[in-house]
């Protein structure tokens, strides 16, 4: 099949309806109010940082995404770190290598912004995620994710 010609730009707010169709067409379930929390606090925090993209066809349809955030100075943590915590691209545009495109700009333009690394979760049963960013180049970090049960 041949990869339909796709452009990749920073995300905007009216980009909202967009991501949450393309994540419920991946996850199975609609999270609008996960969404809405993100959006906020990417477009009306006053140190918003533009660091999300999308993917987007020919025809002006958003067919991809990835969403991350920049550190300045939470948790300790200085602006040389980033994380990346959502990516989708819609099943219909899938294994076109739409994700890495996303995710190889995404990481050039976090560093043009100076940052050195890039973090992210991914659920440890997730073979394909996780071979997704292993050959992104993407490895174990030197910090342990650590849970409680309440």
């Amino acid at each position: 099949m041949n990869a339909p010609a796709i452009s990749i730009r920073l995300m905007k707010a009216d980009d909202f309806d967009a991501v949450v169709r393309i994540d419920e067409k991946v996850l199975k379930i609609s999270r609008p109010e996960y969404y809405k929390l993100r959006f906020e606090k990417l477009f009306q925090s006053r140190d918003y940082l533009p660091t999300s993209l999308v993917a987007e066809a020919a025809d002006g349809t958003v067919v991809g995404f990835v969403m991350g955030e920049l550190f300045v100075g939470e948790y300790g943590i200085s602006r040389e770190r980033a994380t990346l915590d959502t990516i989708g691209v819609d099943p219909g545009y899938q294994h076109m290598g739409i994700g890495k495109r996303l995710l190889d700009e995404f990481i050039d333009h976090l560093r043009t912004l100076g940052v050195q690394t890039l973090n992210t979760l991914v659920d440890w049963n997730d073979s394909r995620l996780i071979h997704f960013f292993s050959a992104s180049q993407f490895n174990p970090s030197k910090t342990i994710n650590l849970e409680r049960s309440l």
